[in-house]
């Protein structure tokens, strides 16, 4: 019988791991139906080394640069390696976008060819993947290390959201299907799975995912109703416009927009219902005579104190690539008033706050089931001591 429970309690543990093994496999696998953009046919991108420059076309004007950089590079790697070209930078005069080539430097590089010939290699920018690799192998060492199996659940499910992002959702959005049905099956999805790793597939994530479901579903709601009372329109959103300029008019940004507001928010929220469900289980396992209100109301008061701290990480994980516009609004003497009432301004107003709503609504829904799945097993095992109890009692008499 122990051997049994033993494989029984080993199933639920391991089978989260090997659904998501296979639905990586899927993802690795699943084309994105966008592999043979015409855009860069007959060209090869690749990484090559300055050996000089020519600045003489560069035209200063204070703090813009306009005009094109000539670099002579050595290419390392593709089919063209080991071959000595010239590259062209082009300047835009934006500080933003542009970038400036010196002797030595690494840079990334489009070649436009024909057969054997190079008939034009743009100078794209630094050349970036082997540190962004190194970087990525130092956080996955540190992460094996100090959680060590819990770690690699947590490297296979962020892996897993990377490319569910990249091959599913995206291609989805560009196909012109409904951004806030197809956001939402997405972010429901990936959350099963990664509470289901983090749990088993038990009632522990049972409740976190009803939790977390109840929070997405509620900022879902709310996203929708208040993007459309504060006139929000999607072009709020980063380089929007040059999706739209690319040939895909037929896309509704706001809609895009809404179901931005409720992914964004989605891993605060499943993080806020992994707690509460954590701390009940804990508070059950330790006293199991508990009973469900007991329960419920100690999710409750954890939900309390992270709610704070959650709030304000969903504001700083909004406004932190604000700072900038921030500053030009005070050196400017801009009026508080006229800030709050911009667009791109309200439209982080309204992310912050409508995910605050979700999560105000996750933690007493998580607490609630979590206080009523955990103690009913509980209970019942109660019963089954007394009984077992009063059985060796009869006996002894």
């Amino acid at each position: 019988m122990d051997k049994v429970l033993k494989y029984k309690k080993h199933l639920i543990e391991s089978s989260p791991v090997l659904v998501s093994l296979l639905i990586l496999l899927v993802l690795l696998f699943i084309p994105t139906g966008f592999e043979d953009a015409l855009l860069y046919k007959g060209t090869e991108r690749c990484k090559v080394e300055v050996i000089r420059v020519d600045n003489n076309n560069i035209l200063d004007t204070g703090l813009v640069r306009s005009g094109e950089q000539t670099c002579e590079v050595k290419v390392l790697e593709g089919r063209f390696k080991g071959r000595t070209v010239q590259g062209v930078n082009v300047l835009n005069g934006s500080l933003e976008s542009d970038k400036i080539f010196v002797a030595g430097d690494k840079a990334f590089v489009l070649i436009d060819y024909s057969g054997e010939d190079i008939r034009y290699v743009n100078m794209i920018d630094h050349y970036r993947l082997d540190n962004e690799l190194i970087l990525a192998a130092i956080f996955v060492l540190l992460l094996v290390l100090f959680a060590g199996k819990t770690g690699l659940r947590a490297l296979l499910s962020f892996v897993i959201t990377v490319l569910a992002i990249w091959k599913v959702l995206i291609p989805q959005y560009l196909q012109g299907r409904n951004p806030v049905l197809v956001g939402l099956v997405i972010t429901i999805s990936l959350t099963i799975i990664i509470i289901a790793l983090v749990y088993g597939f038990n009632k522990k994530t049972l409740s976190a995912v009803s939790g977390s479901m109840l929070g997405i579903l509620t900022t879902c709601i709310l996203g929708m109703i208040f993007t459309d009372l504060f006139n929000i329109h999607g072009a709020v959103m980063s380089s929007s416009e040059s999706l739209l300029y690319s040939g895909y008019q037929h896309l509704s940004l706001t809609k895009i927009f809404m179901a931005s507001i409720f992914i964004g928010s989605s891993g605060a929220i499943m993080d806020l219902a992994v707690d509460i469900t954590s701390a009940v289980n804990e508070v059950v396992e330790n006293c199991p005579t508990i009973n469900r209100w007991e329960a419920i109301r100690s999710g409750i008061h954890v939900g309390k104190a992270v709610m704070g701290t959650m709030t304000t990480t969903l504001l700083l994980a909004y406004s932190g690539g604000y700072v900038a516009l921030l500053m030009v609004f005070m050196a400017q003497g801009t009026p508080i008033l006229n800030i709050l009432n911009y667009k791109y301004v309200a439209a982080e107003i309204l992310h912050t706050i409508i995910g605050s709503f979700g999560l105000i609504t996750v933690a007493p829904f998580t607490a609630m089931t979590a206080g009523i799945l955990l103690t009913k097993k509980k209970k019942e095992n109660e019963k089954e001591v007394c009984l077992e109890i009063d059985t060796v009692e009869q006996i002894t008499e």
